[in-house]
């Protein structure tokens, strides 16, 4: 069977502009959410697209294709990876996207009500849709394999890496996967605000609380990961010598419930995570932890502690890092793949962001705990009823010099 590794990570958040950055912060608690507008958002700070992305494309692109961008370079940088030196068909790009180029559509349908149709810009057509950080990554680096845009709200992010997984196996040897958001426009916060999930504090410490007894709504942040895909022995045969792990398995269930309101119970979420496990051949038992959706709304929390206590029947360590820096939609879900990854090269597990008092029955990491694992578990969900599951191996050094 054709074995599916990251090798290459680039990371664009609160917590960071690189993936280090990005790690050290989360290891450190910093609390990266903060009041803006009178609203609490999860801003991505320092981060100017001069520099990192061609000033053509900035025209042409939204703040969240900026960030695609960027961390796209980063990772395919971190991977040692230049598909220009590779076939064309080698490479993929497989992107998750929650809410479009919101940003540049709203600045243009501003422009269509106050100065008429002449005053919008040609760039509208594209800059908004879903697959344009998907077709822009794929231009610039001039891939021509199989593309696509993975569209499940926060659950995009593990989508995107089951379906990278999918294309390895099916003969492509490079995937470009993830995703990034930057859903704070006016327009996208109302959209959110619909949901009744968004927090009404305006205190950083007691809004986003994911699992905690004061768990009172999610704040919306921007940013998220890219992550390069590849098929471990062609990875090998040109030399790799980085693996951060293995996608050993992947499953997405849907609760078929209701549009907006959330299934009145866990079993499609807990479905998902053991068809995961199975799908990566492994056993409850074999899990160090656990990286949870954490919706930060006490009856979705709820839901999604029960899901893992029926699921493992132990208490197995439990964390939700994004409380520091809130719930970037689909780019969550890859920043928490890559956390996973890191907290497994350096045997460390994260603490549960902004957690002050546990509110479930789950071992519930509150400070960052020490711990050997071999298996990580990674779940998401997205509003609508999506849910997704991905299991994260650790890829021994023998299995590289195994693949040549």
């Amino acid at each position: 069977m054709t074995r599916a590794v990251i090798t290459g990570i680039g990371v664009i958040a609160p917590s960071g502009l690189t993936a280090e950055e990005h790690w050290q912060s989360t290891l450190a608690g910093d609390l990266r959410v903060a009041c803006h507008d009178d609203r609490l958002q999860g801003q991505v700070s320092g981060f100017a697209a001069e520099g990192l992305v061609d000033p053509r494309l900035i025209i042409q692109t939204d703040r969240w294709s900026w960030m695609s961008l960027a961390a796209t370079r980063m990772a395919l940088d971190d991977a040692k990876y230049d598909p220009a030196g590779h076939d064309p068909y080698a490479t993929s790009v497989v992107l998750a996207s929650g809410s479009g180029g919101n940003e540049f559509g709203q600045k243009e349908i501003q422009a269509l009500w106050s100065r008429g149709r002449a005053a919008v810009s040609a760039y509208q057509s594209i800059a908004w849709f879903y697959a344009a950080s998907v077709g822009q990554t794929s231009i610039l680096h001039g891939t021509k394999g199989p593309n696509s845009v993975l569209v499940s709200e926060s659950a995009g992010g593990l989508d995107s890496l089951g379906m990278a997984r999918r294309i390895i196996r099916r003969g492509t040897p490079a995937v470009i996967a993830g995703g990034t958001e930057a859903p704070l426009s006016p327009y996208a916060l109302v959209c959110q605000q619909t949901s009744g999930r968004l927090t009404a504090s305006r205190d950083p410490r007691a809004g986003y609380k994911p699992f905690d007894a004061e768990a009172n709504g999610y704040v919306p942040g921007e940013g998220g990961a890219v992550l390069v895909v590849e098929d471990a022995a062609t990875a090998a045969e040109r030399g790799v010598r980085q693996v951060y792990g293995e996608i050993a398995g992947y499953a997405a269930t849907h609760d078929g419930h209701h549009p907006e309101e959330p299934a009145p119970d866990s079993a499609q979420l807990a479905r998902a995570m053991r068809k995961a496990l199975a799908d990566a051949n492994v056993t409850p038992d074999e899990v160090g932890f656990v990286v949870a959706d954490g919706a930060g709304t006490p009856a979705l929390d709820a839901l999604e502690a029960a899901a893992i206590q029926a699921v493992f029947g132990r208490p197995v360590p439990v964390t939700a890092p994004q409380g520091f820096v809130g719930r970037l939609c689909s780019g969550g879900a890859a920043l928490n793949v890559a956390t996973a990854l890191l907290a497994l090269r350096d045997g460390i597990v994260p603490a549960v962001g902004n957690l002050s008092r546990p509110g479930h029955d789950l071992d519930l990491v509150r400070e960052p705990r020490r711990l050997a694992a071999d298996v990580v578990l990674v779940n998401a969900r997205g509003f609508g009823g999506f849910n997704s599951s991905i299991v994260l191996k650790r890829y021994p050094e023998e299995g590289l010099q195994h693949a040549r």
